[in-house]
């Protein structure tokens, strides 16, 4: 099976496309390794990955539409590329022919999307159409993509559930993972693609991103500043390890939606992947003190524009059709997390 995994210097994606090679699949990953956050992180995942320097470090650039084999993962090549890119994209896709495609690549951030939104138009929105039509034409068998919780923006009843409403969102972002959701049912329906998407609760891990809670306590916590602890502590999230978030996509790759199953024969689902247990954020950062070895300084603040009390998956539907089912505690999750960020392969430590 040839799968692209997009967004494969990210977190979520460059772990996906380590299981997908290991259980041999051929992938091929694509990135456009923008400076969101800092690029020594997605560089260093691409290393992992076994995406080298000829001397075996780490990469220092990657033109674009240059690909690279990888010398640890049998069957994965990596190409940086950008969504926005329609020519680019549509070649790639006559050239590779691919059977599957795992679309993780967007402009992540709920606060980020407030003060750039444009960035989450281009890529979320432009840069998603263009894989829809890559999918149309090139008879592309399913496409998995990334939505978000944050597509529940107000609703209050919790657990979340897939047919709950979600016409309420409060950020741009969560906007655009719902236009997603939309545009993928179209071509569904349209074009007979099956199509999966996924709407992600809070991932944690090694390699995780830079201006999320574990890494942003941690690097506090190293360098004796304050944490910024919002809502003043009273907030509620659904963490979830990367090998269950990782595992459960590709389980839900390989369960590809059937028209005769689906609502109104449209080949398409929605699932939440999380952990079902959800943590308080004070019993968050206690375990981060506990695994790190020193306390935090903590500086309390109200609520910030585009966050929400709480989230909490139900994924009974994702274990019933799928198989998914997660096995990391936040205890044994923090210990892998922090072993990571103390060892010399964190780039930012």
């Amino acid at each position: 099976m040839k799968i692209l995994v997009t967004g494969a210097a990210g977190f979520i994606a460059s772990k996906i496309m380590a299981m997908l090679s290991a259980r041999g699949d051929e992938v091929v990953g694509l990135d456009n390794i923008n400076d969101y956050y800092d690029v020594r992180l997605k560089y260093g995942r691409l290393w992992e990955n076994g995406f080298r320097s000829a001397n075996g470090g780490v990469l220092a650039e990657i033109p674009f539409g240059q690909m690279l084999e990888s010398s640890t993962l049998a069957g994965a090549r990596f190409v940086r590329m950008d969504l926005a890119d329609r020519e680019s994209i549509d070649k790639l896709f006559a050239t590779e022919k691919f059977d599957k495609v795992v679309n993780l690549a967007a402009q992540a951030g709920v606060r980020y999307s407030i003060t750039n939104p444009y960035a989450y138009m281009q890529s979320n929105m432009v840069g998603f159409l263009n894989i829809l039509e890559a999918c149309r034409h090139n008879q592309v068998k399913h496409l998995l993509y990334a939505s978000s919780s944050s597509v529940y923006g107000l609703n209050a009843k919790v657990p979340y559930s897939e047919e709950d409403n979600v016409d309420r969102p409060i950020s741009l972002y969560a906007v655009s993972k719902k236009s997603n959701e939309l545009m993928a049912h179209s071509y569904a329906k349209l074009y007979g693609i099956p199509m999966t998407g996924l709407r992600y609760f809070t991932v944690y891990g090694p390699w995780g991103r830079p201006d999320m809670s574990p890494m942003l306590f941690a690097r506090a916590i190293s360098k004796g500043e304050p944490i910024k602890v919002f809502n003043n502590g009273d907030m509620i999230r659904d963490f979830t390890y990367i090998d269950d978030i990782a595992e459960g996509s590709v389980h839900a790759l390989d369960h590809m939606p059937v028209a005769e199953k689906c609502p109104n024969g449209v080949p398409y689902k929605v699932y939440n992947i999380g952990c079902s247990h959800p943590v308080k954020l004070m019993d968050f950062i206690a375990e981060i003190e506990s695994a790190y070895g020193e306390p935090a300084k903590k500086e309390f603040l109200p609520m910030q524009p585009g966050d929400v009390y709480q989230t909490n998956a139900d994924t009974t539907k994702l274990e019933a059709e799928c198989g998914y089912k997660p096995h990391w505690s936040l205890h044994d999750g923090i210990a892998e997390f922090m072993k990571w960020y103390k060892s010399d392969k964190n780039p930012l430590r």
